[in-house]
């Protein structure tokens, strides 16, 4: 073959093949970008779930900042907003010592006074059981229970949202405690009358025949006279429900734990009972209306006529054998007009609610019928 001629081909040869080198690293460099591009959608979110679900997992269990308002009337409250509203939280603004936490007065930038509970970080062990327990209590609806307005949580920190109820609490009118001035807003402290007390008496036993005849009933299991706060017109509101839980139908006996405040606790709690029912809130109760009527404190003894020291349900239903209910009375309430009979009927009630025997307490719908007939003047 003429040199001239195989020197062509092999030229043309070079050329081509460097034509296939270059279309293949072409097709090669751009197939996978368009496979990319064509691949299926139905994949895609399956990966953005994967991921939100760890992020879920992680924020669940590490970092979760959420907010909620159960108050139409509100705008969802954050957590700076009550940082800011609270002075961080300063000492000067609290107004409670409340089961698992501090509360706070604070006024929101919408000009809303609210009371502030930052509970503490065992309050809740985990997000998703402190959020059900706000659930419950959010849709909780009774003119004599604190209403719950809202939550926040960041992290570890959870702050609940009440409403700001005026004159304080209970304990703080019985017996003139310091910060009763401060709560009462400049109004000083007085006495409350007989009339004022057993209508704060049937408040409270109100709020608790409805809690304890919901569908799925709740026990508060820390009902005490700072539990109890009072409105402008000395009505009464059943707060502080840290210790509250559901009672799931046949689990009755089962999905309650024992709490509360010595004093006013149960003797079955105090024996070693384990689980806690809504007899144990009447037994509570009826401890609280001998608080109410005496101006004695369950949880602190005090020196019997024999010099040696009682409590106070002991100490009643001495008296009561004896017939003294006139004596027993708050030093503090006028007998001006207080007829011996409704006190004696007063009695009659409370040591029927605080009987040691849990099944011979009356439930509290019973409790408020009675209540009704006793006379206020």
């Amino acid at each position: 073959m003429d040199p001239a001629l195989q020197a062509f081909l092999a030229a043309a040869a070079s050329f081509v093949a460097v034509i296939l080198i270059f279309g293949a690293l072409y097709v090669f460099c751009r197939d996978p970008n368009k496979r990319r591009r064509t691949e299926p959608t139905r994949n895609r979110p399956e990966t953005r779930n994967t991921r939100a679900i760890a992020s879920n997992t992680e924020l669940s269990s590490i970092t979760v900042t959420e907010s909620a308002t159960f108050d139409p009337s509100l705008n969802r409250i954050s957590m700076p907003e009550l940082v800011d509203a609270t002075r961080d939280f300063s000492p000067e603004l609290i107004i409670g010592d409340g089961s698992f936490g501090m509360v706070y007065k604070a006024k929101l930038a919408s000009g809303v006074s609210v009371a502030v509970k930052k509970l503490s970080a065992d309050a809740f062990q985990g997000f998703r059981e402190f959020r059900a327990e706000m659930e419950t209590l959010g849709n909780i609806r009774h003119p004599n229970i604190v209403k719950m307005l809202g939550y926040c949580s960041t992290g570890s920190d959870r702050v609940l949202i009440y409403e700001f109820v005026e004159k304080g609490s209970l304990d703080q009118w019985l017996y003139d405690t310091s910060s009763a001035s401060d709560m009462a807003e400049s109004i000083s402290w007085m006495p409350l009358s007989w009339v004022t007390r057993i209508n704060i008496v049937k408040g409270v036993a109100k709020g608790l025949a409805y809690m304890h005849n919901l569908d799925t009933a709740i026990i508060h299991r820390d009902i005490k006279a700072s539990n109890i706060l009072l409105d402008a017109n000395f009505e009464a509101y059943i707060a502080d429900f840290g210790l509250a839980r559901r009672i799931q139908g046949s689990h009755l006996h089962v999905s309650t734990q024992v709490a509360g405040t010595m004093g006013y606790m149960p003797p079955e709690y105090i024996n070693g009972a384990t689980k806690a029912t809504t007899n144990g809130d009447v037994y509570s109760f009826g401890v609280l209306m001998l608080e109410i009527i005496t101006g004695k404190r369950p949880n602190f003894p005090f020196k019997g006529e024999d010099g040696r020291e009682i409590r106070l349900v002991n100490w009643v239903n001495d008296m009561v054998v004896q017939e003294r209910y006139m004596e027993m009375v708050d030093a503090n309430l006028s007998k001006d007009g207080l007829k011996e009979i409704a006190v004696i009927e007063y009695f009659k009630i409370a040591t029927m609610c605080a009987n040691e025997n849990c099944i011979d307490r009356p439930p509290m719908n019973d409790v408020v019928e009675i209540l009704n007939g006793i006379p206020t003047s």
